[in-house]
């Protein structure tokens, strides 16, 4: 005899409620209380119920999925940025597809139309570029997105998108405003793409910090790279082999800011002793005795999971979702790399994201 699969009606009975409170607990709906749902699914546990997921999506006509797009897995910026979306995803009752694009829009748009031929209920993206292509048709079709970590500077079109990133300009403006608080005037900057938001802003909060400390802008310092390690530390070295060499090197996240230390140590200098040297992202290889590596900090979890929770939003209420435009605020983290104990300062001290330094 095949013995039959447990049902809501099963869980209602044992629970003493009707079936659409079962219902409502299982799709994540409010006006169930905590009391109520933790009952329920204790009881679903307890008889190993298994939600019908194609019977609940064609009910819905929704796939209780999204995708989530990100240029490299094997960055160490991106996982606790998925574990975010993830882990706040299965809060909500979704599932999530991981999708790659190894830094190429030819990809980007392939795997978006992966996920629409899936019939994804909504797509975040960390993908995008300044003017992206693939965006607007997204918006056309209404299928809900939200961007995070980068977003669209398209004029006109950029003010209706939701997304949820860091204040990219002011990290960059504080990389360089500690490093002249140093005493350094020659500073070199390897950059992501300039065809990112991220890149962009942070050379933007550079620039402007520079200018405003009256530090040398020799166009030979700045290298653009594409958020690679092994390109930064390609530039780090041509750094290096300047006449007149920077005393200081600015990489704008911190997997470019690990490849410009090996090309300063196989040169023969150290960090921070000959160069001092700062990151952006603050991944946890940044804190590894040795490393050291002062940074500027993004919360890559809460942004994911901040993502998904906008996204879920615009799943539930369609157009009539808020926009959400939302800037982290950017945080300096001072460790050894930079060399402020070599420069005379006994304690250093971050108040409201701002370097106190006491002689």
């Amino acid at each position: 005899m095949v013995k039959k699969k447990p049902t809501i009606k099963d869980i209602a009975q044992m629970a003493g409620v009707s079936p659409t409170t079962v219902s409502m607990v299982m799709n994540n709906r409010p006006r169930v209380s905590d009391e109520m749902r933790d009952k329920i699914m204790a009881i679903a546990g307890k008889i190993n119920y298994r939600p019908n997921l194609l019977a609940r999506s064609m009910v819905n006509r929704r796939s209780f999925t999204i995708g989530l797009i990100i240029n490299d897995i094997a960055d160490p910026f991106y996982p606790e940025l998925a574990k975010g979306v993830e882990e706040k995803a299965r809060e909500l009752g979704f599932h999530v597809i991981l999708c790659n694009t190894n830094n190429t829009h030819e990809l980007e748009k392939i795997q978006i139309e992966m996920l629409r031929s899936r019939n994804v209920d909504g797509i975040i993206l960390s993908t995008v570029s300044c003017n992206d292509p693939h965006i607007r048709a997204l918006k056309d079709d209404a299928v809900p997105f939200v961007l995070i970590n980068r977003t669209i500077t398209t004029p006109g079109f950029s003010e209706e998108v939701d997304y949820i990133v860091l204040d990219n300009y002011s990290g960059g403006y504080k990389a360089i405003e500690h490093l002249h608080r140093l005493g350094h005037d020659r500073i070199g900057i390897i950059t992501g793409d300039l065809n990112s938001s991220t890149a962009a802003e942070r050379t933007r909060g550079a620039i402007k910090a520079l200018d405003d400390f009256n530090l040398q802008q020799d166009a030979s310092l700045t290298k653009e790279c594409h958020y690679s390690r092994s390109s930064a530390k390609k530039a780090a070295q041509s750094l290096l082999n300047l006449e007149n060499r920077p005393t200081a090197i600015f990489a704008q996240d911190d997997n470019m800011a690990i490849g410009a230390r090996e090309a300063i140590i196989e040169a023969g200098y150290t960090v921070p002793e000959d160069i001092a040297l700062i990151g952006f992202d603050d991944i946890d290889m940044a804190s590894l005795a040795g490393i050291d590596l002062t940074t500027i900090s993004q919360k890559k979890y809460e942004m994911g999971a901040a993502g998904m929770e906008i996204l879920s939003q615009k799943i539930e209420k369609g157009n009539s979702a808020k926009l959400s435009r939302i800037k982290l605020k950017a945080e300096l983290i001072i460790r050894k790399s930079c060399g402020y104990n070599l420069y005379g300062y006994k304690k250093t001290k971050i108040i409201g994201g701002h370097v106190n330094d006491e002689r």
